[in-house]
């Protein structure tokens, strides 16, 4: 008898999932477009990205930098403004991690960041995926949110704005498409 129920219980939460589903299905996402710059800093008194692991670059024998960088990992929490310039008005923050993922010479980071945005009640959403830092565009796929993003897709393009040694000023245009 209990296997009865159980299984009952199990078609009654599988038919809320798939109605939930649906009636998610029959509405057309909201779409929003937002414009806004990244400020990675990794130098002076206050940086905002902080290398993690290894604690000093790797020592390969190569000559090539960007291998003897493999595998370090940085922490950031940066800032989002409405312009290039970091005193323009603070439209929200990027938090999260990236890698260091390319043995050759084309600087290639792994990303894993949130941008919460202060204009949409501290909504985020989370972009994931490979950064080839020297393409002048690089599309990332957008992969959920939290509050007005909540169910977020989409995707946005970075482009370096200006870098100051290991600083960079990245600016980013996305496209979110949410329910």
């Amino acid at each position: 008898m209990a296997g009865r129920k159980s299984s009952h219980l199990f078609f009654i939460l599988l038919a809320i999932l798939v109605s939930s589903e649906s009636a998610l299905a029959g509405k057309p996402p909201k779409i929003t477009r937002l414009q806004f710059y990244m400020h990675d800093i990794h130098s002076g008194r206050t940086p905002t990205a902080v290398r993690v692991a290894p604690s000093q670059p790797l020592n390969f024998s190569s000559d090539n930098p960007m291998a003897a960088m493999f595998g370090s990992v940085y922490v950031a929490d940066n800032q989002l403004t409405a312009s290039p310039d970091i005193n323009s008005t603070l439209v929200g923050r990027a938090q999260g991690i990236y890698a260091m993922a390319s043995l050759g010479e084309d600087m290639s980071l792994h990303m894993m960041l949130t941008y919460t945005l202060q204009q949409f009640n501290d909504s985020s959403f989370s972009v994931i995926g490979r950064n080839p830092v020297m393409s002048p565009v690089r599309e990332f796929p957008i992969y959920g949110g939290t509050g007005v993003f909540r169910l977020a897709r989409g995707y946005c393009f970075a482009q370096t704005n200006s870098t100051s040694g290991p600083d960079a000023v990245v600016g980013y245009n996305v496209t979110l498409f949410h329910y």
